[in-house]
């Protein structure tokens, strides 16, 4: 006798709730007859739509219950941020470092009770070490001047807001951000997406320019040098950053659907409203790394003698050591060099991307620092960095480790008040942050928001200032590698100063390149008129073609 599969029950109790309703409906007429005709009618027309269509298997097979499933599939990141995951647990934020920022955001106690949570036994747990002779910091406002020799330098502070455009971000996000870096005295980084409207209330900005030239191209997408210095003049931009890699998607360009591309992104972009906006890969206003030298002293003319510079996220080290080269034979440079982390950021990118593609920002800062120190170019370029700084310790640790500021976008993203949905790019993110949906961006309350980011920023430096005076210094760019300790098993512990490999000054000029991992397989192969890889590499591509 043949027996209805039990995986087919909801359908079958479905479609008898529907028949007794209707006897009921017809039998005697009442609204909770009626309210059950609906219920069930609808939850018998899912289950026959299962059954017959041919794109899921698993609702044909379990018509109905199948729905359940794909619903609590979806609602699992948020299952484990609230319930499963602990508070130290880093994906790609922990709870701790999130609840860090709102309080501190909000002005309440950021002190924790009853001892760390952190297992200090556990391999790769890192400290500083502090000092039987403490110093007094009175100015907490610590800055580092760019551009020092050119005609406009920048005094900027040590912790600023990272690349994050509108389009990205929403309106009233952006216009919170530049507000409370006006009230604190940070800069504000624009991102690619161009200078909007919102970017203008007041707060200090680094125009980046992404491959893509927003707001400073002509009708073919080329750069513009016209509207670039019209644009540069404004007193408000302080530094000009050209951005050749992000650490979210390294060497991918992008499009912008034309459904997106509003009025007022059109105008802020310099794009035609409803048409596709392609950002290339690779920037079109040079193709080797003379050329870009060449490219950033036309930046520095056109904006009046301001400082420019360079963002990238470290991939091939040749590529990176070219650029160097060239710079030491041109007999110019950037003003800086940003670093961006290839542990991700705020923008969207496929998976593999985000997890595989990139190198990580200790690695990739130690070799920007070592390269310029190597080449004799340190004390002439400053340094900045980005990739997860959230807390004073983060802003310790990367400027020990060579930086000379920090960026952080998806912190300052928290201190607006995002809670981590990872829906940045549907669209729906539920904060108002990170959407072009006007009816959820405008829920963000401006004015209470940009006063939690200077705040943020405020009470990070505090934090900054009391690690340094426990650690007997009196500005930031005191650290070094020797003051952060890491433990390497269970009964080992180095300094990063003995855990990782440090350049001498000039010592990649004195022929000390084959005393180094990495410089001895490609500094000397590296080209100043080529990305190209050194003939070694070309040979080994090769080989498998024999």
């Amino acid at each position: 006798m043949y027996r209805l599969p039990s995986r087919y029950g909801a359908y079958a109790i479905s479609l008898a709730g529907l028949v007794v309703c209707l006897l009921g409906l017809i039998l005697a007429p009442a609204w909770p007859w009626g309210l059950g005709v609906l219920v069930f009618g609808l939850l018998v027309a899912l289950g026959t739509h299962d059954v017959f269509q041919h794109h899921h298997t698993v609702s044909r097979n379990y018509p109905i219950l199948a729905h359940l499933r794909y619903w609590l599939e979806s609602i699992g990141p948020e299952i484990r941020q609230y319930f499963i995951q602990s508070d130290t647990e880093e994906r790609p934020f922990s709870r701790e470092q999130r609840s860090l920022v709102y309080r501190r955001a909000k002005n309440t106690i950021d002190k924790q009770p009853f001892g760390s949570q952190r297992d200090m036994q556990a391999p790769g747990y890192e400290w500083m070490n502090h000092s039987l002779a403490p110093k007094h910091i009175e100015d907490r406002d610590f800055r580092v001047v760019i551009g020092a020799d050119r005609p406009r330098p920048y005094s900027a502070s040590v912790f600023n807001i990272s690349a994050m455009s509108f389009g990205a971000l929403s309106a009233n996000a952006i216009r919170a951000l530049n507000e409370g870096a006006r009230e604190g005295n940070f800069y504000h980084d624009t991102g690619e997406g161009g200078l909007s409207p919102y970017h203008r209330h007041g707060g200090d900005l680094v125009w980046e320019l992404g491959s893509g030239y927003f707001g400073c191209r002509d009708a073919e997408g080329r750069f513009d040098p016209e509207r670039f210095a019209e644009t540069a003049s404004l007193e408000a931009v302080k530094m000009i950053e050209i951005k050749l890699s992000q650490g979210a998607k390294p060497g991918h360009g992008g499009v912008l659907p034309g459904a997106k591309v509003t009025a007022e992104i059109a105008a802020t972009r310099g794009v035609p409203e409803g048409q596709d906006v392609i950002s290339p890969a690779a920037h079109s206003a040079f193709t080797t790394p003379r050329e870009m030298i060449g490219f950033i002293q036309r930046l520095r003319d056109l904006s009046g003698g301001k400082p420019v510079g360079i963002k990238l996220a470290i991939g091939h080290p040749w590529e990176w050591f070219a650029m160097v080269k060239a710079m030491r034979e041109e007999g110019d440079h950037p003003d800086f060099v940003v670093v961006d982390g290839g542990q991700g950021g705020t923008g969207a990118a496929p998976l593999e991307f985000v997890n595989r593609l990139g190198m990580p920002l200790t690695e990739a800062l130690l070799l920007v620092h070592n390269t310029l120190v190597g080449a004799g170019l340190r004390d002439k370029i400053r340094v900045g960095a980005a990739g997860k700084v959230i807390s004073a310790f983060d802003i310790a640790r990367t400027m020990a480790l060579g930086a000379d500021w920090c960026n952080a976008a998806r912190g300052y993203m928290f201190a607006l008040g995002c809670i981590q949905a990872q829906s940045c790019h549907t669209d729906r993110c539920p904060s108002g942050v990170a959407t072009q949906d006007p009816r959820r961006g405008r829920r963000l309350d401006v004015p209470l928001k940009a006063e939690r980011v200077q705040r943020f920023h405020a009470n990070t430096l505090k934090a900054l200032a009391e690690m340094l005076t426990a650690a007997g210094l009196s500005h930031p760019g005191e650290l070094g590698p020797e003051h952060v300790i890491r433990r390497i098993s269970r009964h080992e512990v180095r300094s990063l100063s003995t855990l990782f490999d440090f350049v001498a000054p000039n010592e990649l000029l004195e022929g000390g390149a084959s005393r180094h991992a990495v410089f001895c397989d490609y500094w000397e192969q590296a080209d100043p008129d080529s990305f190209d890889p050194p003939l070694n590499v070309w040979q080994l591509r090769q080989s498998k073609l024999v």
